[in-house]
């Protein structure tokens, strides 16, 4: 695949001095290719070099770097506007299940995706309306908790506005292929192949029988809370939105958004393997 690209945007975490020095020498070996390089503003004055910065909302650059881990990628993917540009993700992070290369191979990364040497991975979003309040897309899941952890949820879910079950729970989970195996998985939900067009919703801690129930993409799931009457809803772990009414009700459905991530070699079953610990072969 070869695309021109004149500009990129970094994003790296500022609390580790390994990426703000990455940060140093991508920006360099990238400017040095003729590319314009635009730093996040977070980053000004954190790095030895003189770059350019935006604010990550004005990022709209041919592709991006994150330097960090997951939770530099879902911040990024939250706050970028959209569409989103093709992200390179280097792992900087405790799992990085999502990111691609290590710091040792950035520079190399880089100059792959500049010969055409990638692929791209399409991932699919989440939309989330909360009492008909639009949430940002969700790339990793979108959890519903009662607004007092004492309290447990009880809720009843609806598929395409047919009823299908009541539950009670200290929470519920609606998660796509790439969050199957983050906060789901955790509550033991499935993992989804990302071929599955689908995604799932997980209870934490059901009081009844109320095992995850995977849904088709093209699902429009809504989720009717009864009681508590205020609730709270995060995005992604970064996103947090407090709805109180009489009856809170979320509308979950496949967003027309996706995020894309460049790859090389490495595929979903390699990553599982290796970053969640699955017994496997390679």
């Amino acid at each position: 695949m070869k695309t021109l690209f004149r500009s990129v945007g970094i994003v790296a975490r500022y609390d580790k001095k390994g990426a703000l020095k990455l940060t140093d020498a991508l920006a360099e070996h990238l400017k040095a290719k003729g590319l314009a390089v635009y730093l996040e503003d977070t980053l000004t004055d954190k790095t030895t070099k003189k770059n350019k910065t935006l604010p990550l909302k004005q990022m709209k650059t041919d592709f991006v770097i994150t330097i960090g881990g997951d939770g530099t990628i879902l911040r990024t993917c939250i706050t970028l506007s959209k569409p989103e540009p093709p992200i390179l993700a280097v792992n900087m992070g405790v799992r990085g299940f999502m990111t691609e290369v290590e710091p040792d191979q950035a520079l190399n990364a880089v100059d792959k995706i500049l010969d055409g040497k990638y692929s791209i991975e399409k991932c699919m979003k989440l939309q989330v309306i909360a009492n008909g309040l639009k949430c940002p897309e969700a790339l990793n899941e979108a959890v519903i908790l009662a607004d007092d952890p004492t309290k447990v949820l009880y809720a009843k879910i609806l598929k395409d506005d047919e009823p299908i079950l009541n539950c009670q729970a200290d929470g519920l989970i609606a998660s796509t292929q790439t969050g199957s195996t983050g906060y789901s998985f955790s509550a033991e939900g499935p993992v989804l192949d990302p071929e599955v067009d689908a995604f799932v919703l997980t209870p934490l801690c059901p009081m009844s029988l109320f095992r995850p129930i995977v849904f088709p993409a093209k699902s429009t799931l809504t989720i009717e809370v009864e009681k508590p009457k205020k609730i709270l809803v995060l995005i992604d772990g970064h996103i947090r939105q407090t709805i109180k009414s009489k009856l809170p009700t979320l509308v979950v459905t496949k967003s027309k958004y996706e995020t894309s991530f460049i790859r090389f070699k490495e595929d979903f079953y390699h990553r599982l393997r290796s970053r969640l610990l699955f017994k496997g072969t390679g």
